[in-house]
């Protein structure tokens, strides 16, 4: 079973995350942040993974160190779950429409930590969610879970739906580059023979 943990805590945060990459896409989050559980509630079924995410952070600070110790602690435990990568597609993009919205995710399962991240808002706050802390939150993940990830909305105004397509975006794409290609067997997907 591909699944992992990962506790982090600080003097700003206390994160406690599971994720199981062959789950049926069951999710149990509770950060304090109403957008940020409905983010990560879509993520979570729509890669297919099953996830918990338990997050006790300094919101009457603002909402920047939970989001971002979200991404941390969630990478950390992807990359942990994937364990040496054998088998495994690596590569995958996709076009995801959210009603007016289209975004393109592009990524791979690399062991080369980078993001580019091109969508901008219209609006700086989704309800009370900062949406500058969208991006921070796709660094964060990118940069622990090892992966190259390239994040662009195309064209799109809603802020509610640019968000949500980036998230969906994601899931749909790791969904794909995290499944088990029969082809492969037990070979590492690269000619270095590691990832």
């Amino acid at each position: 079973m591909r699944a992992a943990s990962v506790t982090r805590r600080t003097a700003e945060t206390d994160v406690s995350v599971s994720v199981n990459l062959d789950g049926s896409g069951k999710a149990e989050i509770a950060t304090g942040i109403g957008f940020l559980d409905h983010m990560l509630e879509l993520f979570a079924r729509h890669a297919l993974f099953d996830l918990t995410v338990k997050i006790d952070g300094d919101l009457h600070v603002d909402q920047h160190h939970s989001v971002e110790d979200c991404g941390i602690a969630l990478g950390e435990a992807f990359r942990k779950a994937l364990g040496d990568k054998r088998g495994i597609h690596r590569y995958a993009d996709l076009h995801l429409p959210m009603d007016e919205t289209l975004t393109r995710v592009a990524l791979d399962i690399s062991g080369r930590p980078f993001l580019v991240f091109r969508s901008a808002f219209a609006r700086d706050k989704i309800g009370t969610f900062d949406t500058e802390l969208v991006r921070e939150w796709f660094q964060a993940f990118a940069i622990n879970a090892g992966i190259t990830l390239h994040v662009e909305t195309l064209y799109g105004e809603n802020s509610h739906h640019i968000a949500e397509s980036c998230f969906k975006g994601l899931a749909r794409a790791l969904r794909t580059a995290v499944a088990v290609d029969p082809r492969e067997g037990e070979r590492v997907p690269s000619t270095k023979g590691s990832l």
